[in-house]
């Protein structure tokens, strides 16, 4: 199991609300003035599949193949902080201290870890979607893994994203993407619709991305 969560000791991240994309009350209760979301769709079954999807995950993806490119990706500039997080039951589980070998993809981009900081660029259905993001913590474990990203400069929106795999106990693959958004530019604060429309368009990229097989809601 690996499990980090960088520190945020310079702030440099735009919004106070770290990591609250794994609240279970998220839709509820989600950070003030913020936008929640959040989707899932079911990606196969059996454990090659939760491999071939947590690798693919993790090697940027979702990211990549919704249209935006992936550039400037920077380690943490010191070590990431390994909290204790929970599990369903609200049981703590403390992280394994091991280091992990960085991976690289095909192009010779280093897979998501924690404190990496990021550069997105590109739009998705219009929507402008650049951002300095800064990825807030990485989950490996048997049956989880996933990340979260979190705003630091230069988005139309601040808040946080994060992204989900799940090898259920009944053997179901499933892909969970969540976030908040409050409004940064101007357009986005008069026209609060317009935050819904972009995150809808961001998650259908990014869930088609990981499941060919993804096909848009109606509605």
């Amino acid at each position: 199991m690996r499990r980090g969560t960088f520190r945020d000791d310079d702030q440099t991240v735009d919004y106070a609300a770290v990591g609250a994309t794994q609240a279970q009350d998220l839709m509820q209760y989600p950070p003030e003035k913020s936008t929640p979301a959040e989707e899932s769709w079911r990606l196969g079954s059996g454990e090659d599949r939760f491999r071939s999807a947590s690798d693919a995950l993790l090697s940027w993806t979702a990211q990549k193949a919704s249209g935006l490119s992936v550039s400037d990706v920077r380690p943490a500039s010191g070590p990431a902080y390994l909290g204790v997080s929970f599990d369903d039951q609200g049981n703590p589980i403390t992280p394994s201290r091991h280091e992990v070998e960085q991976r690289f993809d095909e192009d010779g981009t280093p897979f998501v870890g924690p404190g990496m900081s990021v550069r997105l660029n590109g739009r998705v259905a219009g929507f402008r979607a650049d951002a300095e993001l800064r990825v807030i913590f990485v989950i490996e474990e048997k049956r989880r893994v996933g990340f979260a990203l979190g705003t630091v400069s230069d988005s139309v929106v601040s808040g946080e994203e994060s992204f989900m795999i799940e090898w259920g106990q009944n053997d179901e693959v499933w892909f969970t993407v969540r976030a908040f958004d409050a409004p940064s530019a101007y357009l986005y604060k008069v026209i609060p619709a317009l935050i819904r429309r972009r995150r809808k368009a961001l998650f259908t990229g990014y869930l088609r991305a990981i499941s060919p097989l993804y096909t848009t809601p109606q509605g």
